[in-house]
């Protein structure tokens, strides 16, 4: 992956295709840095969702536990 930043000098703008990269699809993006919009950046976690679930307090816990159980075993697989 190539990415980089520049100030363009005029409107013309050349590209030169890496050879490993000719015959395969490639993205090409254009936009001014300063017109990005931030999003803030959003936590979802279980807790978050508890009242939208409508889980029982043993259900919550129980799915914590689950959750926890779950990131524990892949942990040890990696």
């Amino acid at each position: 992956m190539i990415r980089t930043t520049l100030t363009p000098q005029n409107t013309d703008l050349h590209l030169s295709i890496p050879k490993d990269y000719v015959g395969k699809q490639i993205e090409v993006l254009l936009y001014a840095t300063d017109e990005l919009q931030q999003a803030p950046p959003v936590k979802n976690t279980l807790a978050k969702l508890r009242g939208a679930l409508k889980l029982t307090n043993d259900q919550y816990n129980n799915l914590q536990q689950h959750i926890k159980d779950i990131r524990n075993e892949w942990n040890r697989a990696i």
